[in-house]
């Protein structure tokens, strides 16, 4: 598996001053995405709906709006 592009800005477009430290998201070659952003599991998991839950290799992360908003025109429709 490898990052194929960043999905959406790079962070130095957002307005961040340290490009190397920020939330930020990434097509995978097998399709997938990957986050990075700030670990909340400890914090949100008691927060999921009834509906929701998560492995023990799963994580919460926090993403800030930003950058998921920057990045919607990037995300496929399928």
């Amino acid at each position: 598996m490898k990052i194929v592009r960043r999905i959406g800005v790079p962070p130095s477009a957002r307005g961040s001053t340290s490009t190397s430290t920020c939330p930020d998201v990434f097509e995978l070659s097998d399709g997938n995405f990957a986050v990075i952003g700030t670990e909340a599991t400890e914090m949100l998991e008691r927060e999921l709906p009834a509906d929701a839950a998560r492995a023990d290799y799963e994580r919460i992360v926090v993403v800030s709006r930003e950058t998921l908003v920057r990045a919607k025109a990037d995300i496929p429709d399928a």
